[in-house]
């Protein structure tokens, strides 16, 4: 059952016995995002499209399985969509969450030298080509390319008010805690503050500056796994 009190993220939605109270961020309402998304994720699906033949067959040989991971995750006001990343760990992976320690702190998940990602994904992840396919989530949006992680269901189950104020804003292929300090960070309440952060800053061109500062991050293998 999602944690009471809601009211200041949420409107119209609800979730369980809860009606949720939605109050739009201002980001979500900014024509400039929304056309920075569309001009973005069209060149996303440019580069997608040419590398995804080399990345498809790279995963095949690497690992049997499909092509591509695909998982529900929570997003703007708290509604479910799809998206779809290049998968970089073994097929039955789930059933072997257990087998792996976590290194992180609170509702995340992480382990330098997790078992299950193979090698053709242990590039695709220090890369981030395995993101490439969300750009199609962008495209038609349901993210933006810059906001908050989207969080899957196991994690918003266990979420408190201050946890559902990161869906307050659209999610992101990339943001604040994505750039600075990337893989390293580990404790899910310090992703929460910057994501808090985030919003709190955000503006028109504050985006285009984090979109740069991904770029040095990605191409620079910063805070990489």
């Amino acid at each position: 059952m999602y944690q009471t009190s809601l009211q200041s993220v949420f409107q119209g939605a609800t979730y369980g016995n809860w009606e949720l109270q939605f109050i739009p961020h201002r980001s979500v309402q900014s024509k400039f995002k929304r056309c920075l998304d569309i001009v973005g994720s069209l060149v996303g699906l440019i580069i997608l499209a040419l590398v995804f033949v080399p990345i498809a067959i790279a995963i095949k040989i690497d690992s049997p399985g499909p092509i591509f991971f695909s998982q529900e995750r929570y997003g703007l006001q708290g509604r479910t969509f799809r998206i779809r990343k290049f998968r970089s760990m073994v097929n039955d992976a789930e059933q072997l969450k257990s087998l792996v320690n976590n290194e992180a702190n609170g509702l995340i998940f992480k382990n330098k030298s997790d078992f299950r990602v193979t090698k053709v994904g242990r590039f695709l992840r220090s890369t981030s080509l395995d993101e490439l396919p969300q750009f199609w989530n962008v495209f038609v949006g349901e993210m933006s390319l810059v906001g908050t992680r989207p969080p899957t269901g196991d994690e918003v189950t266990k979420y408190t008010d201050r946890h559902w104020q990161r869906l307050n804003v659209k999610p992101g292929l990339t943001g604040e805690w994505q750039v600075n300090g990337r893989s390293q960070v580990k404790d899910f309440e310090q992703i929460v503050d910057l994501d808090l952060r985030y919003q709190h800053n955000w503006h028109p061109l504050y985006d285009l500056f984090l979109i740069g500062k991904t770029l040095y991050v990605i191409f620079g293998r910063i805070g990489a796994f």
